[in-house]
């Protein structure tokens, strides 16, 4: 259905504030391009939202106004995480507009958005993970692909973490290798055996690839470093060539990582340590232990446990 003339209108008014918002984060907060997008694709949606009320600026909108925005984007299907990130979008927006004196309150203040079930990336069945660690070639690109697949999963980095690896965090010789992690946080993780060797293998390799004053670990045929997106691409080709059943990507990998590690130690302090989580619960969630596995853990670690299993004998 058309707006009506007077609700295009104030629309359009309510558009022409956010592109003074984004200035204003563009210049002020040194906002990030991805987020100002995100911010500006919310925020666009909301004003829309608003042209059936009509509102003719933003100091009428009301909490009543971006409850039925929120409920009406669930009910399209917009996911928990979505819809949190539009009403950081709308308290940013006002927080704006109650410093410059064009509104009284903040509608968003106090609402969250509904919950939503965490989805938690898939891992790889074992024998399709040793497959694809056994990728097979002894050309260059080959090795620097392995190299790659064998440190995602023996130290479960991410993605950017990878990437952005230069050639002076890698002791091979200790078997470690420094990270730049979220937060900037740095942190030394180890590197197993079959990592080490593959990563010896393509060092050779990459002196005669890498440009003179590259420092990354992994680098393009042109020599430079490998971009995000590229490496995603490496993964998914050499996935698809070994006809593994499923979509490879970083994460799977790494998530593959924590759940082995959890399953052969159930030790979740460690593994946050390795994975470089802040925060445990980070940890909890990333991981799905089965119950079964819980409970042996517990018969074998917990002292109580010991003397009930003690007095049953």
């Amino acid at each position: 259905m058309t707006p009506a003339p007077d609700a295009h209108a104030s629309t359009q008014a309510l558009r022409e504030d956010l592109r003074a918002f984004d200035d204003y984060l563009r210049v002020e907060r040194g906002a990030s391009p991805a987020t100002r997008s995100a911010y500006r694709r919310d925020l666009i949606a909301f004003a829309d939202f608003l042209a059936d009320d009509p509102c003719t600026c933003w100091r009428d909108v009301h909490s009543d106004h971006v409850l039925r925005f929120v409920a009406q984007r669930h009910r399209r299907g917009i996911g928990g995480r979505s819809l949190a990130r539009a009403l950081a979008a709308i308290r940013a927006l006002y927080a704006w507009l109650l410093r410059e004196g064009r509104a009284d309150l903040d509608p968003a203040a106090g609402l969250r958005a509904p919950r939503e079930q965490r989805q938690l990336p898939r891992t790889l069945q074992v024998e399709d993970l040793e497959q694809l660690l056994q990728l097979p070639g002894d050309d260059p690109l080959s090795r620097r692909d392995r190299a790659m697949l064998e440190l995602f999963y023996s130290s479960g980095l991410r993605l950017a973490e990878l990437a952005n690896l230069d050639i002076d965090a890698l002791d091979l010789g200790a078997g470690l290798v420094r990270v730049l992690g979220k937060g900037r946080k740095v942190r030394e993780v180890p590197v197993g055996r079959p990592a080490r060797e593959a990563l010896r293998a393509w060092l050779r390799e990459r002196a005669d690839c890498a440009a003179p004053d590259e420092h990354a670990v992994f680098v393009s045929r042109r020599g430079w470093r490998l971009s995000h997106r590229a490496i995603q691409e490496r993964l998914q080709r050499r996935a698809r060539q070994l006809g593994l059943p499923q979509r490879v990507h970083p994460h799977m990998l790494r998530h593959s990582f924590a759940t082995h590690m959890l399953e052969s130690s159930g030790d979740l302090r460690a593994v946050q340590e390795l994975l470089g989580h802040a925060n445990i619960a980070t940890t909890q969630v990333y991981t799905h232990l089965d119950f079964s596995h819980l409970a042996d853990v517990y018969e074998r670690a917990h002292p109580r446990a010991r003397r009930r299993n003690k007095d049953k004998d």
